[in-house]
């Protein structure tokens, strides 16, 4: 009877590999037919080849994102190929002579400043993982606030929010549930406060990402989108409008989930967060602590204070990159173990950004709008709104690249508003397991169902996008 109950789960697994496969195949086919449909419909006389073949890329883009037919990164990747060779034999059929300076452009966005930024976040929490620093800190900080269940849920959200804004959303989610399953092992499955913490983990990891550029990618590519613009807003600037948006909306939900997971106890027993001795007492990997914890802070002042040293952000970034992998604390293991693919659908989004931009397309459209009237009040919540509500069923990432670009377009006299209100949206999104990494994090310990999102998603869809708004148009009239 095992034996066969064996059998019959591996071809059930077969085959439902097999299935997965075909749905795959038929969203990638439609998700061609569509491209080419709407861009056959779009068509004009007034679009030159260069342009129309930027706007297939755009469908096609959208398609292979939402539908998932193949990884994010690699619809990146796609974008540097269609580009290369599209583009590429258009420009020398008309210019033989240069066709190459014109695609150039496209395949370096990988060496974009934005690139360089986010992977020096990438190597900074690598490293701080490797010498425990990251649990130290936690650990340290958590027993700060008592053992009453809500300071405790206040505490791990709020030190969760903060590592989330140098750290991976996803690095930060693991290493924070890690460090809380003991005790909630120890409760009933039901426990109120076990669901507190689980689903105020994630929100808080992806709400505090928002802090910072290099929190989140979307805020990377909405601060790019408004360098195309001549408008430079640095790691301060954005910390200015993010992290106040960050720390009301972790407060927000921590109000909502206490509220509804009322605790049955007291106090919460810390023993849990007693500091873990180390297996490793070496004067080495002391050493090695004190050179991640100096350049730490040593590359948060110089990001903070961009503005009185004149040091770009990602010329700052080299130095974790290059200090950490000198003395050997990250490895070269460690560097091929990074979110590589994270950065590859970046560098693919800013490409297409690029070339929306580079070939006119861009200029066209905006031609064809002027003559409306947009308010820019309803064209913000209207974005945040399709933000949030794209970003629950596809890359965050994914979907600032898509919007981003469109709707600088609609306001281009105004190039900090939009961008800002979509990059920002775009880590708002809560409401199912597969929204974000985080939450499948949470969702994978067995202790929350998918109904146990649908709240903390409510509660962000719906306040977020009006802190969100609010603060950007106080930054956004100082700026002026």
């Amino acid at each position: 009877m095992a034996d066969s109950r064996t059998a019959s789960m591996r071809y059930l697994k077969r085959y439902q590999h097999v299935v997965d496969i075909q749905q795959k195949i038929i969203n990638f086919l439609l998700s061609i037919i569509l491209a080419g449909g709407l861009t056959y419909w779009l068509n004009t006389p007034d679009l030159d080849t260069a342009q129309i073949y930027v706007l297939f890329l755009l469908f096609l883009s959208i398609g292979l994102w939402v539908t998932e037919a193949v990884p994010p990164f690699a619809v990146g990747l796609l974008i540097f190929g269609f580009l290369i060779f599209a583009l590429g034999g258009y420009y020398y059929e008309i210019d033989p002579d240069n066709a190459a300076k014109y695609v150039n452009k496209y395949v370096q966005t990988f060496s974009n400043s934005v690139i360089w930024l986010m992977l020096g976040g990438f190597v900074i929490a690598e490293a701080m993982q490797k010498v425990n620093l990251d649990k130290t800190i936690f650990q340290v900080t958590i027993q700060k606030f008592g053992s009453k269940p809500r300071n405790v849920l206040l505490g791990i959200m709020l030190v969760t929010a903060l590592f989330s804004m140098i750290m991976s959303n996803t690095a930060t989610t693991a290493m924070m549930i890690a460090s809380v399953m003991p005790f909630i092992n120890t409760l009933d499955k039901n426990a109120p406060i076990a669901k507190a913490l689980l689903i105020g983990i994630p929100a808080a990891a992806s709400l505090g990402g928002m802090g910072t550029i290099i929190g989140s990618p979307p805020n990377a590519i909405a601060v790019d989108a408004m360098k195309n613009y001549g408008v430079e807003f640095g790691f301060l600037e954005w910390m200015t409008v993010g992290f106040p948006i960050a720390i009301i909306l972790v407060m927000v939900m921590w109000i909502f989930l206490i509220n509804k997971f009322v605790p049955n106890v007291e106090e919460i027993d810390l023993g849990f967060l007693q500091n873990e001795e180390t297996t490793d007492n070496s004067k080495i990997f002391r050493i090695k602590r004190r050179i991640v914890s100096g350049v730490l802070l040593l590359t948060l002042t110089l990001w903070l204070t961009g503005n009185l040293h004149g040091i770009p952000a990602a010329a700052v970034s080299f130095i974790p990159i290059m200090v950490l992998t000198l003395v050997g604390i990250v490895s070269g293991n460690d560097i091929r173990k990074l979110p590589w693919d994270t950065l590859m659908l970046v560098a693919g989004g800013l490409s297409l950004g690029l070339a929306i931009q580079e070939t006119g397309l861009a200029e066209y459209y905006v031609s064809k709008l002027s003559d409306y009237d947009l308010n820019l009040y309803a064209l913000m919540f209207a974005f945040s709104v399709m933000t949030i509500v794209f970003s629950n069923f596809m890359s965050n990432t994914a979907t600032a690249t898509i919007l981003i670009p469109i709707a600088i377009l609609l306001v281009p006299d105004s190039p900090i508003i939009l961008p800002l209100v979509i990059g920002l949206s775009a880590s708002a999104a809560l409401f199912l397991p597969i929204s974000t990494p985080p939450n499948a994090i949470a969702f994978s310990t067995g202790r929350l169902d998918q109904k146990d999102f649908r709240y903390g998603g409510i509660i962000a869809g719906l306040i977020a996008p009006l802190v969100i708004i609010g603060i950007v148009l106080i930054i956004a009239a100082y700026y002026g």
